[in-house]
């Protein structure tokens, strides 16, 4: 299928206003079935110096387009609510507990000649409802990594217990929502897998099932390395929003650089013929401090199932980082911090070496990196693998891309047409500047292809994208 995108034109001296949040609230319709105990429903609104009314009279607003909605399609009620000047998101992560987001419509302030006010232009369709849909997924996700589930909060301590936790979370967390940077990453939500040889894999799981054996404390462990995933214990979900918390959260407030020099502050130490690179990201700062604290950050794994609570360490040598995850009914002394720190610190410097070494080797193998003519997202649904050479970095407070948000936007809207039927499919676009974007679905796998070929025609398009499978993806199977 061909399209023709007439985007990507630019206005002279004009003012572009990127997505914002304009509000963010909570509610169960449950809590306030009758007139005047309206506000009982409001577990959280966000931002807090709305005046009372006005909150009870958004909710039910809400409140009135689900009910609407439901009577077309009772198993499915309103995911978004389209208006010119924002965009509203609703869901329902569990039974009668509604989180809403509304977000600003990105807006063009045009100057207007002999003194006039500016013209202000809604762009109503710069919105693409599933990846804003799943940042408000993702609240939900993140905040039950951290809390639980909320009707488990409920049983625990009541309203009062919930809101004390929502409000504690999503102050902070909203703080951390960058609307301007969303994209096509966040619908698919996957992981990044670090590339490795079947030698120093192995390498790698022979030293997680040692560490497991010698501190049977642990229950689940994670190995990742430059921010990519090497090996989990955990459920896919799980894993999937740990790996978000990890390299948009806490790696990035611990960078430091790939080898320390021998001055380093990073404290080398020596044990038996091993340099000791180690450290805890989560816990104790220094283990020789002794005023030092022995807390972790606590985590809800399997919250469908068995709902288990696990005391969370991340433990970290150069690029290498370790997740031990332990039961949190267990108290972590500075004992086993002391054991686990001369167990693993010394074997993980090891094992980032050899990684590292590894890696440098078949770079030097596959030879020099030219700048290619195409950039690509690749994601598959089976295993949440995801690959993107579009993206040069992602955190939660900036999405760099080396591509227009223009071309990210078509992206998007392709990704769109993928999620409305289940068949194999295939779609090209035509850019108005030089562009071609290229969209292929196959057997539960996404690729996204943006060519630079001013002078390109459909067929040298398609042969492109085949010569791109075949040298990138080459034990994958693309259906033509």
């Amino acid at each position: 299928m061909l399209m023709i995108s007439p985007r990507m034109a630019s206005g002279m001296q004009e003012k572009q206003y990127t997505p914002s949040l304009l509000s963010f609230f909570i509610y169960n319709p449950k809590f306030g079935p009758r007139e005047g105990e309206e506000e009982k429903k409001i577990l959280f609104y966000h931002p807090i110096e709305i005046e009372k009314n006005e909150k009870i009279r958004n909710v039910g607003l809400c409140e009135a387009i689900v009910q609407f909605t439901r009577t077309f399609c009772p198993t499915k009620p309103a995911k978004s609510l389209h208006t010119q000047k924002n965009r509203q998101f609703f869901h329902e992560p569990e039974e009668n507990y509604w989180m809403v987001m509304v977000v600003r419509n990105p807006m063009v302030e045009k100057p207007n000649k002999d003194g006039k006010p500016p013209t202000v232009e809604y762009q109503e369709e710069e919105i693409i409802d599933s990846v804003y849909g799943s940042v408000l997924q993702q609240c939900y996700s993140m905040y039950k990594l951290f809390n639980g589930t909320f009707s488990r909060a409920f049983e625990a301590g009541g309203v009062e217990l919930l809101t004390q936790k929502l409000e504690k979370f999503f102050y902070r967390y909203l703080q951390t929502l960058h609307l301007q940077s969303c994209d096509l990453l966040d619908v698919f939500g996957g992981i990044s897998f670090f590339p490795l040889d079947k030698m120093t894999y192995l390498k790698i799981q022979s030293f997680v099932n040692r560490v497991e054996e010698s501190l049977s404390l642990v229950k689940y462990t994670a190995f990742l390395y430059n921010d990519q995933l090497i090996w989990s214990g955990l459920e896919q979900d799980d894993m999937r929003i740990l790996y978000k918390y990890l390299t948009t959260s806490l790696f990035p407030r611990h960078t430091e650089p790939e080898l320390a020099g021998r001055d380093s502050p990073l404290r080398p130490e020596v044990a038996g013929n091993l340099l000791h690179y180690g450290r805890f990201l989560t816990g104790p700062a220094n283990l020789k401090d002794p005023d030092a604290k022995f807390r972790f950050p606590r985590i809800f794994v399997n919250t469908e199932d068995s709902y288990e609570e696990l005391h969370l360490i991340v433990y970290k040598a150069m690029s290498a980082a370790v997740c031990f995850m332990v039961n949190s009914a267990v108290d972590l002394s500075r004992e086993f911090c002391e054991q686990l720190d001369s167990l693993v610190g010394p074997h993980l410097t090891l094992l980032a070496s050899d990684i590292c070494e590894q890696y440098n080797v078949n770079r030097r193998i596959s030879g020099p990196e030219k700048e290619p003519q195409f950039k690509f997202i690749y994601f598959n649904h089976m295993n949440l693998a995801e690959k993107s050479t579009i993206h040069m970095r992602k955190t939660a407070s900036v999405s760099l891309t080396s591509v227009h948000p223009d071309l990210m936007k078509i992206l998007g809207d392709i990704n769109c047409d993928f999620a409305r039927v289940d068949e194999d499919e295939e779609i090209i676009v035509k850019a108005m500047t030089d562009y071609w974007v290229v969209g292929k679905k196959s057997d539960q796998r996404e690729l996204y292809v943006i060519l630079n070929q001013k002078n390109a025609n459909l067929i040298e398009v398609n042969e492109e994208v085949k010569r791109l499978c075949a040298t990138q993806f080459n034990n994958i199977f693309f259906l033509d």
